[in-house]
């Protein structure tokens, strides 16, 4: 579990330099007010951390691999080593995350959990938390996500959950975001809200990063043991608001000779208007509770992002991305659709690894990062593909019939 890293950790505000904070209705604020005052005692007392640590390796199947990638390192003439969070249960990293916050909803007595999703791995994530501990579940899913992410809804509800769609707006991850919120004002007593991200209002942007800190500490003891060094050159992660990324970079933060490379989704092409590329796009403003950077026009109004893939199509990044980019921490990449797919296929045939559509996204800009032989590159493969096979048969059968 994540300690704090003095120079990128929030302060008493929940602030990660200009970006973080809890911009909340009155109707949140005893709900948001009740966790923050609790989580750092609930997450260091010795019986959550042994509960966390048994479910981890037992339940979820942690630790996960550090894999070389030999004949990718060959193409791309560098070290490419791969971070398999896609090995965990349910498929991806954020399962990381769910388990540590149904135990610290346990222990604040709630009985019903709520969550949003936009690929839907943190909605299976959730649902499979809550069949594990025989707590309802709400899953709100944006109505064009429930579409494209089809096996992800079935497992959700094969799991006991009620998934809900958000029918506003785009219908996608934001709107389904501003649903559960919705729910959480109406239900604050005895609804606990498993944000998937490292978004939201104070603390859940640090209490999320905790949770998938889990990530940059095996990765440490794991390179240490297979090159004698346990700091890479580079670490690589996919962004929408960030919770790979940042438990990939956790343990890294105060090490600055570890280039961190956040990699966002262009969509059709950064000024296309078709892009969630947030940290090129967007400006300083509040979305869902706290100060961040968000794509919005001359007026506030929030931009609709796009993003084949669902987990990165979100108008915003998490306020300790937004710091670490601002600060130069931290460097971004942009990668299009036809760029991830492309990645995607390349991976699968080249290391028989199918990647999610977000993972591929960080997996796209590798050969334009000017890389040299003897650097030392992890990328966080942060989800499995299984999810987005009817996105890749779409583009195999699109292109099969353009040729």
């Amino acid at each position: 579990m994540g300690e704090s890293n003095k120079k990128y950790a929030p302060d008493e505000q929940g602030y990660f330099g200009d970006f973080g904070g809890a911009f909340i209705p009155e109707m949140l604020h005893a709900n948001v007010e009740n966790i923050r005052q609790q989580y750092l005692d609930i997450i260091g007392d010795p019986s959550f951390k042994k509960e966390y640590d048994d479910l981890l390796k037992h339940y979820v199947g942690r630790p996960t691999p550090l894999y070389f990638a030999k004949r990718m390192s060959k193409e791309i003439g560098a070290q490419i080593y791969f971070k398999r969070e896609d090995l965990c249960h349910t498929g991806a990293h954020k399962v990381n995350n769910t388990i540590g916050q149904i135990l610290l909803a346990q222990r604040l007595n709630k009985k019903r959990i709520i969550a949003e999703t936009g690929a839907g791995q943190h909605g299976v994530a959730t649902a499979t938390v809550c069949a594990l501990m025989g707590l309802e579940c709400i899953v709100y899913m944006g109505e064009v996500d429930i579409a494209r992410q089809a096996p992800n809804v079935q497992r959700m509800k094969m799991l006991g959950a009620t998934v809900r769609p958000a029918l506003s707006g785009s219908r996608t991850l934001k709107d389904a975001t501003n649903e559960a919120i919705r729910d959480w004002i109406n239900n604050p007593t005895d609804t606990h809200y498993i944000i998937g991200s490292v978004v939201g209002p104070h603390p859940y942007p640090d209490m999320v990063a905790r949770f998938q800190a889990v990530i940059s500490e095996e990765m440490k003891w794991q390179m240490k043991e297979m090159t004698g060094n346990e700091n890479p050159d580079y670490i690589v992660a996919c962004v929408g608001g960030g919770s790979n990324a940042a438990g990939a970079f956790y343990h890294y933060l105060n090490d600055e000779d570890v280039k961190l490379v956040l990699v966002e989704a262009a969509g059709e092409g950064i000024h296309s208007g078709k892009s969630a590329a947030t940290s090129i796009l967007g400006s300083q403003g509040v979305i869902h509770g706290s100060m961040t950077l968000l794509m919005q026009d001359e007026y506030g109004q929030i931009v609709e992002p796009h993003s084949i893939s669902a987990g990165l199509d979100y108008p915003g990044i998490g306020p300790l991305h937004a710091h670490l980019i601002k600060s130069g921490r931290a460097e971004v990449y942009a990668a299009t659709d036809a760029q991830a797919i492309e990645a995607a296929y390349h991976l699968t045939k080249t290391e028989g690894i199918i990647p999610a559509l977000e993972t591929a996204h960080a997996l796209a800009i590798l050969k334009d990062m000017n890389l040299k032989e003897k650097d030392k590159v992890i990328v966080n493969l942060s989800g499995r593909g299984d999810k987005d096979l009817n996105t890749y048969m779409e583009y195999e059968t699109k292109n099969i019939s353009d040729e």
